[in-house]
C-alpha cells in the first residue's frame, strides 16, 4: 500500500521522510531513534503492508512532533507511538485518527499498546 495521509484536526499525518525537501531524522533523534536506515525501513514496511507509520506534524511547518505506528494482524492491529517532549497531545489525537482509519478503511479491530 502507498502511504496514506490523514488530517487529524490540528495535526497532519504523513509518511516519514528523509529527502531534499523534508528530513525527519533530526526529530527522530530527539525521540531516541538514531538508525540512519529507519525512514527507509518504514517506507519498505508500507510497501510490504507489514507496518504502517505516520509522522505527526505541525501543519504550518511540517515538523515531526510524534510518530504513530499501526501493525496489522488481520483482523486486528496494534497501535503504538511516541511523542517528542511536550507533544503528547499531538500523539493522543493522532492515535485516535489512525484507529478510526484502521477500523473504517482497513476493517481492523485496533488495540493500543
Amino acid at each position: 500500500m502507498d502511504p496514506i495521509e490523514i488530517n487529524a484536526g490540528a495535526w497532519y499525518l504523513r509518511a516519514l521522510r528523509a529527502d531534499e525537501r523534508v528530513d525527519d531524522r533530526p526529530a527522530l533523534a530527539d525521540g531516541g531513534i538514531t538508525d540512519p536506515e529507519y525512514v527507509g525501513q518504514r517506507s519498505a514496511q508500507w510497501r510490504e503492508n507489514s507496518v504502517y507509520s505516520w509522522a505527526v506534524c505541525q501543519p504550518n511547518t511540517g515538523e515531526l512532533l510524534a510518530e504513530v505506528v499501526l501493525t496489522p494482524h488481520a483482523p486486528t492491529a496494534t497501535l503504538d507511538g511516541w511523542a517528542r517532549t511536550g507533544h503528547d497531545d499531538a500523539l493522543t489525537t493522532a492515535c485516535a485518527a489512525v484507529a478510526r482509519f484502521a477500523e473504517g478503511a482497513l476493517d481492523l479491530s485496533v488495540t493500543q499498546q
